[in-house]
């Protein structure tokens, strides 16, 4: 699920990816209490005009639902929008009115996402503005554009169209900051009946983390293309050739920022007098100094011993620590910016386990080869079948020669391993799974509806994606049956609370995953902050974070990511998060492999971590699972994933004594990947944060 629901609510805003249901199936349910409720709101929404221009939203997995836009006959701009993606489905309106000075007079939302009730409001008269995450007071004037915390593909047409004609392209944002627009590229599109023409793309930045791509027609909005695809009906086709423009035109300005901040030291660099974290001996090591050249770690050792090279780059390390690049091991890494973004962290490594398989391919190829910041990234081909609840960046597969097909292209492409979803075909499990293994590549992902994890790793899975997806053998039948919808977050919400982990069932199963080498990637800190927290609640992933990125993204942390139902209240949702932080302990303890990963924008690892920490693990056990665990899990342990001699120098420096303030983590200094030297500071202004996080 990549960027977990942070990619659909920025989607939702400015990527305009509140799309409709498939049309190739029946819309699926929310959770079954919350239906009728919903079903009730539907009825209260727009119903689109025969002459409303309509889109729709595509992925590489296919259709995802459709979009609406017309005007009134007062002049009020009015769209209506669906999404059903993978179950998360979005169903709002929106009316939006425009004053003297191309300024908002008003806009209205109303509706439901999977947070709940979607209804927002803006008056430009009084200032008032009420939305499910925040309300308050501000002063409206022409130049300044209100930003939602959701939205329609009109109000991303609409900020689009204001931008391109204000001047400097810069719009003043409400409640806070600033929006801007710079050209990238153009190309050539082909519509119903062979119509053609020339389309251009602009980037948006100041409202997400990584310029934002838009589609114009001339003046006029034409659409987006993402992970989630928004393209007038008819012309959706285009999409495959409007993201390699785009990303081609993103692709041209990465050298530069490469040679601004990976500068190359002339000579050896000292690290001297750090606290060293020693991922091996999982232990802390004071006063000891490290010796880099030529991207290499030649010394380790005591501070008095180790000679300081001639010419070498002396950095200072008295009352910080060193520690070896971190692993996310879930990271959706999906466009440019990540990378500066990651590394600013101490990340010079990923599993990114599911994306564009064209794109991904492409990025990591030319991190690679030294054109783009960012860190390595282990990839994972994401193959899913077919129906309404298929994953947006999968390679659907409804039969075994499309599977075998699948896992030969992914060897071919260089990927590293296939990750399976939920709607696959159980019967296509250990197919899968034999010739992946055959090729060399690693299999994991998420158990397919019908079966529990030990069914998929009797089959060949090597890996449990999701620690909600561990759970799901101790879930009733329901659940597993439905474990493709919803009912994989709902269903470990309900029921797992009164799981007891010291039953004979629990024991043997977790000896069965540490029997057969399993490992589980568990991405705790999205279930803390999705089971855990209301709307306007900004949950500790974040907190650190908050007074340091756009606005509009500190107001996105606010946003919860699944509404209590009349089945499963609050208070239940997270003592049910409480019992898969319980099992990601007696999988620790029982010695199965566990991964730091975050399923999210990135933020989230330290998180993670701490996370790890509450359990029972040390902090030095916890760094583990995100240094020297995966480097061995995925074969690159004989060259990163600890500070020794011989390894290449992936590492991090921070100010603090990790030691005994676990959250020093955050407070990035200096990145060594290989022969590049980073300043932090520059990484995180590249990548859109103001400052160094708490």
């Amino acid at each position: 699920m990549p960027r977990y629901l942070t990619s659909v609510a920025f989607a939702a805003l400015l990527f305009a990816a509140a799309a409709a249901p498939a049309h190739d199936a029946a819309p699926p349910a929310a959770p079954a209490a919350a239906s009728s409720a919903q079903e009730a709101a539907i009825a209260k929404l727009l119903v689109p005009p025969a002459t409303a221009q309509p889109y729709t939203i595509t992925s590489t997995g296919g259709r995802h639902g459709t979009a609406q836009r017309w005007t009134a006959p007062d002049g009020a701009r009015l769209s209506r929008q669906s999404l059903n993606l993978r179950g998360f489905r979005t169903e709002i309106d929106q009316a939006l009115k425009i004053g003297p000075g191309n300024s908002i007079q008003s806009l209205t939302i109303r509706g439901f996402t999977t947070a709940g009730d979607a209804g927002e409001s803006f008056d430009a008269a009084t200032g008032v503005f009420r939305s499910p995450v925040d309300s308050g007071t501000v002063r409206s004037v022409p130049g300044k554009a209100y930003v939602p915390a959701s939205g329609t593909v009109d109000y991303t047409a609409w900020l689009a169209e204001a931008l391109l004609a204000a001047p400097g392209r810069t719009l003043e944002l409400l409640p806070a900051g600033k929006a801007r627009m710079e050209p990238l590229a153009e190309a050539v599109v082909t519509g119903p009946d062979g119509a053609r023409k020339t389309v251009q793309a602009w980037a948006i930045s100041g409202i997400d983390l990584a310029p934002t791509p838009v589609w114009m027609d001339g003046s006029r909005f034409f659409g987006t293309v993402d992970v989630l695809s928004l393209l007038p009906a008819g012309w959706e086709a285009n999409a495959p050739a409007l993201s390699k423009a785009q990303d081609e035109a993103l692709a041209a300005r990465a050298p530069a920022l490469v040679a601004e901040i990976a500068r190359k030291p002339a000579g050896a660099v000292l690290f001297r007098n750090v606290t060293l974290y020693d991922s091996e001996a999982l232990a802390f090591r004071p006063g000891v100094s490290v010796v880099v050249d030529k991207g290499v770690i030649r010394a380790v050792g005591p501070a008095g011993t180790i000679t300081t090279p001639t010419g070498a780059t002396v950095i200072e390390g008295n009352g910080r620590t060193l520690l070896p690049g971190l692993w996310d091991s879930h990271q959706h890494f999906s466009n440019d910016a990540t990378g500066p973004l990651l590394l600013s962290m101490g990340v010079t490594s990923v599993r990114d386990p599911g994306n564009r398989p064209d794109e991904s391919i492409a990025r990591k190829g030319r991190i690679d080869r030294g054109e783009l910041l960012g860190p390595r990234i282990v990839p994972a081909m994401l193959i899913d079948g077919p129906g309404p609840y298929k994953a947006q960046v999968a390679v659907v597969v409804a039969n075994q020669n499309e599977a075998m097909a699948a896992v030969d292209r992914a060897k071919a492409m260089g990927f590293a391993g296939v990750k399976l979803y939920g709607s696959l075909d159980p019967a296509l499990v250990k197919p899968i799974a034999d010739r992946a293994h055959a090729l060399g590549l690693r299999v994991q992902g998420h158990i397919p509806a019908t079966m529990r994890p030990l069914d998929a790793v009797r089959a060949g899975y090597d890996e449990i994606t999701h620690i909600n997806m561990a759970m799901m053998q101790l879930m009733p039948d329901s659940v597993v049956n439905a474990s493709n919808t919803l009912a994989r977050f709902y269903g470990p919400a309900r029921h797992a609370a009164d799981v007891d982990l010291g039953s004979p069932e629990a024991k043997a199963y977790i000896a069965e995953l540490k029997a057969s080498g399993t490992t589980v990637d568990v991405t705790a800190a999205i279930f803390e902050s999705g089971f855990c927290f209301e709307n306007g609640q900004m949950p500790p992933s974040y907190q650190a974070y908050a007074d340091v990125v756009p606005p509009a993204v500190r107001r996105n942390f606010l946003v919860s990511f699944f509404a209590p139902t009349a089945e499963v209240d609050r208070p239940r949702m997270c003592a049910s998060y409480h019992k898969l932080a319980d099992l990601v302990t007696a999988l620790n303890a029982a010695g199965v492999p566990v991964l730091a990963g975050t399923d999210g924008i990135g933020l989230e690892l330290v998180r993670d971590l701490e996370l790890y920490v509450k359990a029972g693990m040390t902090p030095a056990q916890s760094l583990a699972t995100a240094t020297i665990i995966p480097a061995r899990i995925f074969g690159l342990d004989r060259e990163i994933g600890a500070v020794t001699p011989g390894r290449k120098a992936e590492l991090f420096l921070v100010d603090g004594d990790v030691a005994t303030d676990f959250g020093a983590i955050r407070r990035v200094v200096t990145v060594m990947q290989g022969d590049r030297l980073m300043d932090a500071a520059k990484l995180r202004a590249a990548a859109g944060l103001s400052g160094m996080p708490k």
